[in-house]
């Protein structure tokens, strides 16, 4: 009876062994709490990973956009929308149409959205000291994109990334120094202007102005504001050749589109732009560098619109907690007839 029962009491427990070392010896087996397949083959430790995370979600750039008043804006408007996209960077997009109060609306439906940051090209310079505050008050830091801003604080925006349009002014009025260097003079010049109050009309007519001032046989005869279009370029270049006639021996335009259109005007009048007017300009598109190998323009200063990559560094660099400079200032080139036949099948506007 005693073996009996000794008997009874080993043959469950011996059942239990057999069977655990026929489970833990299973190739499917997993550690106790962790799922099978959720385990380093290689280590037989638990992976790292946590596949029960949910992934970033991305950066929420609003970019309000000044217009469509030329080929240059519309080349900058696409390398934003184009860097974004390969940023992985969510872009809400809102074009102004040359309206600085609907750029307003659109910086406070932008805070109102709570995006993360916000990129400003702005149509003028002047007035924007209280809708920044509003961005700032919102904890939302503010980008300026290609124009300035007049500000009494700075500390309302994080940094301005564009061109320089006081040294593009300079560089077009030593391209007219040279040129003319041996002419005696007076030399006749004409000014075709963009945006009243807009950062480049501003800044391009004071380097150059300041840049001809050097020598008394330069005389500005007269300096529009053409709203940097193709159709006023025409319009006003017609006027001031009625007016003033052979008199212009110079056009300093402030963008491609305005000269552009007063070539057609010029031509109309029965003048050789390039020849019997020099033609000085600004942006560097290749409709103008076309014009530059037919000899109708002389000189383009560079002014580089794909400023998309510039700004989603800018802003990737933000959302890391990085410092940036106040001014980020994008490299430039100046094209004569000399370079524009190499360089016009390379430009991507």
């Amino acid at each position: 009876m005693y073996f009996r029962g000794k008997a009874l009491f080993w043959l469950p427990l011996c059942l239990l062994i057999v069977l655990f070392g026929c489970e833990s010896n299973h190739p499917d087996s997993a550690p106790a709490g962790v799922a099978r397949g959720e385990y380093d083959r290689d280590e037989g430790s638990p992976d790292s990973s946590d596949e029960s995370i949910a992934p970033q979600r991305p950066i929420v750039l609003g970019f309000s956009q000044l217009g469509t008043e030329s080929d240059w804006r519309n080349a900058n408007s696409l390398s934003v929308k184009e860097a974004a996209k390969e940023a992985g960077i969510e872009l809400l997009f809102e074009n102004a149409e040359q309206s600085q109060e609907k750029q307003f609306e659109a910086i406070r439906g932008f805070i109102d959205k709570k995006v993360d940051l916000i990129a400003v090209a702005p149509v003028v310079q002047s007035g924007w000291d209280d809708i920044l505050k509003e961005a700032q008050l919102a904890g939302i830091p503010v980008i300026i994109v290609d124009r300035a801003v007049d500000i009494l604080d700075a500390s309302q925006y994080v940094t301005l990334i564009g061109s320089d349009f006081y040294e593009e002014g300079r560089k077009a009025g030593k391209y007219l120094l040279d040129k003319m260097a041996n002419s005696p003079g007076p030399v006749g010049i004409v000014e075709l202007k963009g945006t009243a109050g807009s950062t480049p009309s501003i800044d391009r007519g004071r380097g150059f102005h300041d840049t001809i001032g050097e020598q008394s046989k330069f005389r500005v005869l007269k300096s529009e504001y053409v709203d940097f279009t193709h159709e006023r370029g025409r319009e006003v270049m017609r006027s001031l050749l009625q007016e003033l006639g052979e008199e212009i021996q110079v056009l300093y335009s402030h963008n491609d589109d305005m000269a552009l259109g007063a070539i057609e005007a010029i031509e109309e009048y029965g003048l050789r732009p390039g020849k019997d007017m020099i033609i000085i300009s600004v942006d560097g598109t290749r409709k103008a560098l076309e014009k530059m190998v037919q000899g109708k323009i002389n000189c383009v200063v560079e002014c580089n619109p794909l400023l998309g990559p510039n700004l989603m560094q800018a802003v990737n660099e933000l959302m890391e907690g990085r410092t940036l400079p106040k001014r980020i200032v994008t490299p430039e080139t100046v094209f004569t007839e000399v370079t524009a036949e190499r360089e016009v099948h390379n430009r991507k506007y």
